[in-house]
């Protein structure tokens, strides 16, 4: 089976835009062929996980999931953020969102700046929530539970980026456990807030919408801020009451201590970079 998938990928390389459809449409098949009899026996209706994985639209992500394996967090540049360019921006949506800020620091007891601070790392208020079809990313990550998809994303991501093999190997198959409960978690929010999981598009690693949630936070901290029916972390009210849940779900009070706001925070993003560069941002948005 694994070499009828890599002859069938590397072929679709090789041959370009020669005779592609039919030998992409196997190759998408087999590769997702684990994912997808995971999903049926855990509930999901068979019909409905065939109509999805034969979308043209859903294929297998080498390039975002490629990156997930190279990404390095102490690479990010954070202090960007601070910039006095970025504060003015951050300080206009606080007026411009004021009354939901001020409504949602009422109810939950988080900070109004904070709650801007996350958005404004995360997706530059909005500007940015990302390309990666969230779809694509988790069922891609998760198929590298199985050889055969492991070794074709090994093969095609770039040598000089990539891990060591056995390195790679590790994380792969430690991620995709998690990566297919993401996926469940995903197919179900989408299900229950009508949405169409194969249009939703996010981070290379996954994460959704201005408050860059993963699909299980979004089930477990979302809130339909804008009182629609609807939880779409891509509305500015959705996003800014979940993270406001978010935050006092794992212990934000009013007047917490810096120490203790960078243990919540830590929640969010495991990164002492991306925590400091929050509590920094916030303490500037309050002068």
């Amino acid at each position: 089976m694994y070499l009828k998938i890599k002859i069938l990928v590397q072929s679709v390389i090789v041959l370009g835009l020669v005779i592609p459809n039919c030998l992409y449409a196997e190759s998408q098949t087999l590769l997702f062929d684990y994912v997808k009899r995971m999903l049926v026996q855990d509930g999901f209706d068979s019909e409905m996980i065939e109509n999805i994985y034969n979308d043209p639209n859903v294929y297998f992500d080498t390039k975002s999931v490629a990156g997930y394996f190279q990404h390095n967090e102490s690479r990010l540049n954070y202090a960007q953020f601070h910039q006095t360019r970025n504060i003015a921006k951050a300080k206009k949506y606080l007026r411009s969102h004021k009354t939901t800020l001020d409504r949602v620091e009422k109810k939950y007891g988080v900070d109004k700046e904070i709650i801007v601070a996350v958005m404004l790392v995360e997706t530059r208020l909005g500007g940015f929530t990302g390309v990666s079809r969230v779809l694509n990313v988790y069922s891609t990550m998760a198929a590298l539970k199985a050889e055969a998809p492991r070794e074709n994303l090994w093969e095609l991501v770039p040598p000089k980026k990539r891990l060591k093999k056995k390195a790679f190997q590790k994380k792969a198959i430690r991620k995709a456990s998690w990566a297919y409960d993401q996926l469940k978690a995903f197919l179900t929010y989408t299900a229950q807030n009508k949405l169409s999981p194969i249009d939703i598009r996010g981070s290379y690693a996954g994460a959704i919408g201005l408050a860059q949630f993963i699909p299980s936070s979004i089930l477990s901290y979302g809130k339909d801020g804008n009182n629609d029916g609807t939880i779409n972390l891509f509305h500015h009210d959705d996003a800014i009451e979940s993270i406001a849940n978010y935050l006092k779900s794992f212990g934000w009070r009013p007047g917490i201590s810096k120490k203790k706001a960078s243990k919540v925070l830590y929640h969010y993003n495991h990164s002492t970079y991306y925590v400091n560069e929050l509590l920094t941002i916030s303490d500037l948005l309050k002068k």
